[in-house]
């Protein structure tokens, strides 16, 4: 990646595209795009299912530009979890790179819906864009939010929208554009992708290059080559989350001492809680120039948070933003007075809340009453309406900044022939935050499995990032009479990972 100035709009280390070269083929894409999914019930759906690159950026923005809603897939899935994702997304055009190609076909293949594949590793891919009109598709459909899966706690991902805080349904291109505008990283200078594209996060990047700012994509994230990009493209904005932050933290101090990072003007933080001390020497390094989010996927941002405000209040994840406010209940779901520990719920002024498409079971069962939900974790309230959070209620764990449900795993290692029973927990992890660990309850206590064997029967049959990086067998998960966890008890009786033989 050069440094000279240029028309570059979209860049990563394999190529510059310019700006009139991605438009021309974004715009290639959104016709192909819309012609693949209008169907006889209406307009189905594009899926990209890439590792970053450049070219996956353009095929995001092409997909979006069609007006098909836009599925973003985890690039590390298998391809039966790929064929749910098409199935439920009803998928009419699946978008892959050359790490992906393979996957995304055996997907097609079993998935239930018909469903066109593309792949930009292919020889063809050319002669496929070439086939395409020159020019934008007529401005005449809606731009609707993406569709994007979180982990399940039944054991399958749920589908849910970008809600309309994030990316309100807009009645045309033109219109979408307008909008985009606002977005926060829009008219401060290069934005630079280093966090996956299937979260959404970084998806804010395609968003802000539809409104003009130039995007630098890696390939994967790496500390030193990542500070590198942000001194040679002058980057003025990020996403990251508490992982990145730790291992920039951790690079050679030389290079710390040398490189120029005052381009940077907003390092948007999500994912996780930051430990204090980490967050606090980033500022020290940069700036007050992080902006903390809390949220999730299915409500965008409900707390942000300064380097200002959190530097008078450390550990804080911010006041709750429009049009949520944060309340803090008991286990009967009663208000506790300001400063009290209970469990963090937010009440949408919409009355909208969450919302898992097709799963009204688990739509209600994140809420209260109508339009006041929980992302599944304990905190409190400070005077000024500042929220801390202490503890999860929830089985969720948020490893590396990325959302993982204990479940798929859970279901896999008890269908191995000498596991009894399982349960997957979060204990805490110095880089990323937390690591998912399962105790596994052995058939026969006298020759248990060996957590090499059960860890080769767990990936055999998940995604690695669904797989527990620590297993640890044990005489009991503690089940009471009824079958249930308490899966909080377990976190604190065991300690951290390692403490335990």
């Amino acid at each position: 990646m050069s440094s000279e100035p240029d028309d570059a709009l979209v860049v990563d280390p394999e190529r510059r595209w310019r700006t009139a070269e991605v438009r021309d083929v974004a715009d290639r894409i959104a016709h192909l795009a819309r012609a693949a999914s209008e169907g006889a019930l209406g307009r189905r759906r594009v899926a990209v299912f890439a590792e970053n690159s450049a070219m996956a950026v353009i095929a995001h923005l092409g997909g979006l530009r069609s007006g098909a809603s836009v599925v973003a897939i985890n690039s590390h899935l298998a391809a039966p979890e790929v064929a749910y994702q098409l199935d439920v997304g009803d998928v009419a055009l699946l978008l892959a790179g050359p790490g992906t190609a393979e996957r995304a076909r055996e997907a097609v293949a079993l998935a239930s819906v018909p469903c066109e594949v593309r792949t930009w590793a292919d020889p063809d891919w050319s002669a496929w864009l070439a086939g395409a009109p020159a020019g934008p598709p007529p401005d005449d459909v809606p731009i609707p939010p993406n569709l994007l899966f979180t982990s399940g706690t039944t054991g399958r991902p749920k589908a849910t929208h970008l809600p309309p805080n994030v990316f309100p349904t807009r009645a045309s291109w033109a219109e979408f554009v307008e909008g985009a505008r606002a977005n926060r990283f829009v008219g401060l200078g290069p934005h630079l992708v280093v966090a996956p594209l299937h979260h959404t996060g970084p998806l804010n990047a395609v968003r802000a290059l539809a409104a003009g700012t130039p995007i630098v994509v890696l390939p994967r994230f790496d500390a030193a080559e990542a500070l590198r990009t942000v001194e040679r493209e002058r980057i003025a904005s990020t996403t990251v989350v508490p992982t990145h932050l730790a291992r920039f933290l951790a690079v050679d101090p030389e290079l710390r001492g040398s490189v120029d990072v005052s381009s940077l003007r907003l390092v948007f933080l999500t994912g996780a809680a930051c430990p204090v001390d980490v967050k606090r020497a980033i500022i020290e390094w940069w700036g007050p120039v992080v902006l903390e989010a809390y949220g999730a996927t299915e409500v965008g941002v409900t707390n942000s948070i300064t380097s200002e405000e959190w530097l008078e209040r450390p550990g804080s994840v911010g006041r709750s933003v429009a049009p949520y406010t944060a309340l803090v209940v008991d286990d009967a779901g009663r208000e506790v007075p300001v400063g009290t520990e209970g469990r963090l719920y937010f009440r949408d002024a919409t009355g909208r809340g969450i919302v898992y498409e097709g799963d009204p079971e688990r739509t209600a069962a994140a809420h209260l009453e109508p339009g006041v939900f929980t992302l599944g974790e304990i905190g409190r309230l400070d005077d000024d309406g500042y929220a801390y959070i202490t503890d999860r209620f929830s089985d969720m764990v948020v490893t590396g900044g990325v959302n993982v449900y204990p479940a798929e795993m859970e279901q896999a290692l008890v269908a191995h022939p000498g596991v009894a029973d399982v349960a997957g927990i979060g204990l805490p992890h110095p880089d990323l935050g937390e690591q998912l660990v399962a105790l596994v309850v052995a058939s026969d206590p006298s020759a248990p499995p060996s957590a090499e064997e059960l860890q080769s029967w767990c990936e055999a049959r998940l995604s690695r990032f669904k797989c527990p990086r620590e297993i640890r067998v044990v005489d009991t998960v503690g089940r009471n009479a009824l079958g249930k966890l308490d899966k909080r008890a377990l976190r604190t009786a065991l300690g951290p990972p390692g403490d335990q033989a």
